[in-house]
């Protein structure tokens, strides 16, 4: 486990281009971004004033441990997590070292779709909102019957619009997904989430694990391939719920900032900036709620995990 400080927001001698709810992404040369996992903490779409520890390198790495996995079934933008094989490609980077490593990935650069791919295993959150008041997803028709928390069956590729930070997503239909990015791209997105969605269901399970739902972030790169990017199947893109307490009808406990949310369900607040301070035991118990998925999924501990090697590297 790393013992430094958490960080709410990296500044690196790098040009940024972009600062998220979590990541902050550099310029490295003219085709490799620097994506780093900040310990960042947003709640009902409010970036929160504390950051959570170690949260950005569980994002990281657990992204990488996927990828590992994934490299036959999806190409991917990642070029490097482990922070030797960074610097041997950028030596520039060695000085500011101890502020993005185990927490970045040197990526390629891309052009994203401008389309989440959201595939739901399972009905809860804005799906379950959505049916609950009128039967439908995105406003198409679902089955009847379902309670919340149901296994789908099959599972349900639900596209949604790239929101800006502070906005909300929004679910479209998959014919809408067509008009924006064509027949053949939309269908192209569609199956490999459902692979992906598909395996990582199944590699959960192993670890008495739900994967509920997740979403996948797709770009193309410089030679118009089409590439997996930014982060998958981590506590924040994914709802993972314990098999051991899971039961139809009802929410599910999270294995992920659930902590935060119970804790600001509690107060008195309007879910607008400006966000209220989070006390210091909410803050340690999300904090060990990102590492338990980490070892629970990688059966590793996050102090113990070794970065894998990809590409060239290997």
């Amino acid at each position: 486990m790393s013992d430094r400080n958490p960080i709410h927001n990296s500044h690196l001698d790098l040009t940024l281009l972009h600062r998220g709810k979590v990541r902050d992404v550099y310029e490295v040369d003219a085709d490799t971004l620097l994506m780093v996992a900040s310990d960042r903490v947003s709640a009902f779409d409010v970036v929160l004033p504390q950051p959570v520890p170690l949260k950005g390198e569980v994002l990281t790495l657990i992204t990488a441990w996927w990828l590992e996995q994934l490299e036959d079934t999806v190409p991917h933008h990642l070029i490097a997590v482990d922070p030797d094989r960074i610097v041997a490609r950028h030596p520039d980077l060695a000085a500011s070292r101890d502020l993005w490593a185990r927490r970045s990935m040197l990526v390629h650069r891309t052009k994203p779709v401008m389309v989440e791919c959201v595939v739901r295993g399972y009905i809860s959150g804005s799906a379950w909102k959505e049916y609950r008041q009128g039967g439908t997803l995105a406003g198409e028709a679902l089955a009847m019957g379902l309670k919340e928390s149901e296994r789908l069956d099959p599972s349900i590729f639900s596209p949604a619009t790239k929101a800006a930070v502070g906005e909300h997503d929004e679910n479209i239909t998959f014919g809408q997904a067509k008009e924006v990015l064509g027949d053949e791209l939309a269908e192209r997105l569609r199956d490999l989430s459902l692979r992906i969605y598909g395996h990582g269901r199944d590699v959960a399970e192993k670890s008495d694990i739900i994967l509920a739902d997740t979403k996948f972030e797709f770009g193309f790169d410089r030679s118009g391939g089409l590439l997996l990017i930014d982060e998958v199947l981590t506590p924040d893109s994914s709802r993972f719920w314990p098999k051991e307490s899971y039961g139809i009808g009802r929410g599910q406990p999270s294995l992920d900032k659930q902590p935060i949310r119970d804790w600001l369900e509690t107060i008195d607040w309007n879910k607008s900036p400006p966000p209220p301070d989070l006390p210091d035991h909410v803050i340690q118990a999300t904090s060990d709620r990102y590492q338990d998925v980490f070892k629970r999924l990688t059966g590793t501990s996050l102090a113990d995990y070794v970065p894998p090697l990809f590409g060239d590297d290997r």
